[in-house]
């Protein structure tokens, strides 16, 4: 893992696959371990060299104030362009998951030329708030029982790593892999400050920041071959948030994983992985 200056921030970084070979870049939602290793094992077996990275205030990039970000939605979608333009070799391929994905519909659409293909997984065409009428809201009963419960001591690595698992258990995720990644997300975390980690591990932060102007309705206008990833189980974003997008961009694939919820399994990593490679 190593760190990328650009628009006058660091973004942590880690790469698979060789150096020469076409880029795929990985929007974390928020930090880059939102994309499992194994899909990028796969992706640099596939021949592409993957660059996965942090958003501003997560992992090793840039941590300035999570409670009140003096940057946007746009700044956040024009670092994905920059950094592209300075890991090199040509237009990438940009996915994004989460919220990572609201980062790169917004990339795509203000930045084209930076990228050839567009991925996007378990992610919805509004910003954080409520959506529109025809989009599926987040299951109340699911975020009822997610926000009720006490937030654990940020500074002990095992109780939020144990609060990581029971929220996917909620989620319907694998509470393991959860437990796992939590535990490696706060030992990348930079402090234990309860804004911080929230930001790191809740990614709280994207619902304080600027998110206008709305893009939705600026999606039949990316061009590049798309591929929509999303969860059957989903109660974070139901699966006709991703529908949506499939319909909204120009022949757009969606690949919904009947097994999957917010996260995606390792069990699909050679699924999704096949699919991202066809687009180039």
């Amino acid at each position: 893992m190593t760190t990328v200056n650009v628009n006058g921030v660091a973004l942590g970084v880690e790469s698979f696959g060789d150096d020469d070979a076409p880029l795929v870049l990985l929007a974390g939602g928020t930090t880059m371990l939102s994309w499992p290793d194994a899909l990028c094992e796969r992706l640099a077996a596939g021949g592409r060299r993957v660059v996965r990275y942090d958003l501003r205030d997560s992992g090793e990039s840039t941590t300035a104030d999570p409670e009140a970000p003096a940057y946007t939605l746009r700044d956040l979608a024009a670092d994905a362009a920059a950094l592209a333009g300075a890991l090199g070799g040509g237009p990438a391929h940009l996915a994004g998951i989460g919220v990572g994905g609201m980062v790169a519909q917004v990339a795509v659409l203000e930045h084209p030329a930076a990228f050839s293909a567009l991925t996007l997984a378990g992610t919805r065409p509004v910003a954080p708030g409520p959506p529109d009428a025809d989009l599926p809201d987040h299951d109340q009963a699911t975020m009822g029982r997610m926000f009720a419960r006490p937030m654990p001591d940020w500074g002990d690595r095992e109780a939020v790593a144990e609060f990581a698992a029971a929220g996917a258990e909620i989620l319907g995720d694998d509470p393991d892999a959860a437990r796992a990644t939590a535990a490696r997300i706060w030992d990348r975390t930079p402090g234990t400050a309860p804004p911080v980690q929230m930001a790191n591990q809740m990614g709280l932060v994207f619902s304080r920041l600027d998110c206008a102007p709305r893009w939705r309705e600026r999606l039949p206008g990316i061009e590049v071959p798309t591929l929509v990833v999303h969860g059957r189980r989903n109660r974070f974003f139901p699966v006709g948030n991703g529908e949506a997008i499939a319909r909204e961009i120009p022949g757009a694939r969606l690949l919904v994983l009947d097994e999957a919820a917010t996260a995606i399994p390792g069990a699909a990593a050679g699924e999704v992985a096949a699919a991202m490679l066809k687009l180039g």
